[in-house]
Formats: C-alpha cells, structure tokens, sequence
C-alpha cells in the first residue's frame, strides 16, 4: 500500500468551501435566535448582529492566516501545539473542540426524530437511522457529502433570502434605533446593552472555525481556504442584517420574542399566502446540514490529532478506497449516538460554547505568537499583527459574561479531558514497554 493511500483527497474548491462555511455558519440557530435577540435589543438587533460579526471577523481573520500558513486536518490542536510547544495543551484544545461538535451532532439529532417520530416511533431506532444515514454519506465520500451539503445551504439559505424579499417593502417603516424592551424600557443604547446582544448574536456565527479542520481536503489550501472562510463570513453577515432589519419591520420586537417561530411569523404576517410548513421543513433540513458537517469536521479533527501522536494511531488510517478516515468516523458515530439517548443536552451544548471560546482565545494567542517568531514562514494570507490581540480581547470579554452554570460544566468536561489525556500517556509508555 502506497504512501498517498493513507491520505485525504482533495476534492474541495474555493465555491465547495463556501458553501460548508455558508452552511456551517447559518445552521438553524437563526430561526430561533432572532426572538430572543429581538427580546434584547428591540429595533436594534441589527446592532447586535453588526457588532458580533465584527468579533467574529476578528477571530476570522486569524483562523484565515493561520489555515494559509498551515493547512492541517489537525486544526486548533496543531496550531496551538506549534505556538506554545506543549502536547498536553494542543490535546485538551483539540478534544474541547471535538466534544462541541459532538454536542452538536448528538442535539441536532434528537431535533430531527422529533420532526420524523410519526414514521419511526421508536426514538432509539430512528436516532440510530439518522445517524447511520449521516455516517454513511461521511464515509462515502468527501465529494458526495458536499454535494448534499450544497444542497442542504442553498435551501436555508433561499430560506431567508425569501424573507428579505417578501420583506424588504417593510424596510424603513421603524425606528432601527429604537431599543425600548421589557427589559430596557428608556430604550437607551448603552455599551452593556449592546455587549449584552453582541454575546447572544455571536453563537449564531459559530461554524467558519470548522473550515481548518477540512484544510487537507482542499485544493491549494494556501489560497483558497481564507479566502473561502473569509467570503463564507462575509455572506452570513450580509443575511444576518437583513433578516434581522426585516423581522423587526414586519412583526414588533415583543412578539418575536414570545414566538416559539420567530421568522414563521415574519412570513405569515408578510406573505399569508406561503405555507408555514414550509419553514419547518426548511429548519429540519438546516439541521441535518448542522449534523453532516460537524460529523465531518469531528472525524476530520480525530484523524489530525492521531497523526500528531495526540490520539491513538488507529484513527489516523484512511480507507484505501474512500478516501475517508473511516475509524474516525465511526468513533463518532458511536459517541453520538450514546450522547443523543441520554437525553436533554442542553446544559453541555452551552456549556461547550465555553469550551469553544477558550480555544478562540487561544488561537488568537497562538497566532501573535507565531507572527513574533521570524524564523515563521507567512501564507499567502496574513491579517496584521493587531488582529489576533483584538481577537483575543473579545473572546475575553465574552467569556466574562458567560454563566456561572456554563463555565461549571465547562470545567468539568475539561477535567474530564485531562483525565483522558493521561490515560493515553499511560498507554502510550506502557507500548513502548512492549516493544522488543
């Protein structure tokens, strides 16, 4: 078996890395979002979505350098692992980021059989179709799962340009301004308001960081993948103003927020003639979109980390004919599938947007580090030296405002993590042993 066996393909273009960031970004956090965002900030949500996309393209902007200087399925783990030179910390930040995405594909889950009970009754069965289809797809192929994954982002997202443009004949008719909440009854604008929107806005963002992780699959990763990350970003903040300046003209900001479907009841009260069943649809389909990319994402990462000695070897093999890290994938398979029949995960989803924050820090760290060091080679992208200390100030400033419940299951699973990270240590002296 040749060398290049156990390697990814590349399949992946600048428009294919588009579309997974696109996808990645708009999941189906925005259709329930939106109301509570509204519930904050009142006319000016858009406030809030303006500021969180500017934290967001900070942090952007450094994941964007550093996927040009190195493009590493490893992602986060190698870089932080190559900036501060310690094994222990390139795995605890690569295992928080694998347990977000498998947070993620246990919850998106449980909300698709919700949608599907009535054809298969049994939870278990069905949870177990799901991910098996999933997995499947995964394993397959990295061509095919974008192909579906194209699929999936161009119906989200005709999902929300429809509601730009049945709404955009509201524009102008409120004051953007105007902020006037239960909770802020003067309406004033103030810096704590604002942040206090920009934090809630900023998890809709999440998703451009999963790109790195597919870097070995792209084609000339050096060029396209910050470009590709960049330009995802800069789509899903132009859809994120617009649905959220439409929303509010359409339906008052105290009604968003007290809706359980927010943006189906933008489109009703703006074209009654569209079917509501539509958009339900459109939000399951978004959230199979979520599922398949950080299925690919959390195998992609597994398969980096093993072939810097961070996970066991056997993760690392690549099936001889797919193409596709196979073990990797049916480990989180496996875990997923666990997580998702223990039921409500909702405190450890929150919990890993901690997790996932902490490691934005730290990428942020790493990059102002690397840029110090001369002996560094750049990429063919570099962000100026003042954007990883800003990238990080933010990931500070929204980790302060995190809940004290959050960062109590963040601490925890991070202890958990430690606690795995040194019983792969032991095992791994404990073979070396053996070896004659």
């Amino acid at each position: 078996m040749t060398k290049s066996s156990h390697r990814l393909s590349r399949h992946i273009g600048l428009m294919g890395l588009i579309f997974f960031g696109v996808g990645d970004i708009l999941g189906a956090g925005i259709y329930g979002l939106i109301g509570v965002a509204a519930g904050e900030m009142g006319h000016g949500i858009w406030i809030a979505f303006l500021v969180s996309a500017l934290a967001a393209g900070l942090t952007g902007l450094s994941y964007a350098t550093l996927g040009s200087r190195y493009p590493k399925a490893a992602g986060a783990a190698y870089v932080v692992g190559r900036a501060f030179q310690y094994p222990w910390l390139s795995y605890i930040v690569g295992v928080a980021v694998c347990c977000s995405a498998i947070t993620s594909i246990a919850t998106a889950t449980r909300v698709i059989s919700g949608y599907w009970a009535a054809i298969i009754p049994s939870e278990p069965l069905l949870m177990l179709v799901i991910l098996g289809t999933i997995g499947f797809l995964v394993f397959w192929g990295i061509r095919e799962s974008l192909w579906f994954n194209t699929g999936c982002t161009l119906v989200e997202l005709s999902g929300l340009v429809f509601i730009i443009v049945i709404g955009v004949s509201h524009l102008g008719s409120v004051n953007y301004f105007d902020t006037q909440t239960a909770t802020n009854p003067n309406g004033d604008i103030t810096f704590s308001l604002i942040l206090t929107g920009a934090i809630l806005t900023f998890y809709s963002f999440l998703g451009f960081e999963d790109v790195l992780n597919v870097a070995e699959e792209v084609k000339d990763p050096q060029r396209i993948l910050p470009r590709g990350l960049l330009i995802a970003l800069g789509i899903s903040t132009v859809v994120y103003l617009l649905v959220s300046l439409v929303a509010v003209s359409v339906v008052p900001p105290q009604t968003l927020a007290t809706s359980s479907q927010p943006l189906v009841d933008v489109v009703t009260q703006a074209a009654p003639w569209a079917p509501s069943s539509l958009y339900r649809l459109i939000a399951v389909i978004a959230v199979t979109n979520t599922l398949l990319l950080n299925f690919i994402m959390s195998s992609r990462l597994l398969y980096g980390m093993a072939t810097q000695d961070l996970m066991p070897k056997w993760l690392g093999q690549v099936h001889p004919k797919r193409k596709t890290p196979h073990l990797a994938i049916l480990l989180v398979f496996l875990v997923s599938f666990a997580l998702a029949l223990t039921g409500d995960i909702s405190r450890l989803a929150r919990a890993t947007s901690v997790l996932l924050l902490m490691s934005f820090l730290l990428m942020n760290l790493s990059l102002a580090r690397l840029q110090q060091d001369s002996n560094e080679e750049k990429g063919a992208f570099e962000a100026p030296r003042w954007v990883p200390y800003a990238g990080a100030f933010v990931c500070i400033l929204l980790l302060a405002h995190a809940k004290m419940g959050d960062w109590q299951i963040a601490i925890s699973t991070l202890g958990g993590i430690v606690v795995l990270y040194l019983g792969h240590r032991q095992s791994e002296k404990l073979l070396k042993r053996r070896q004659p």
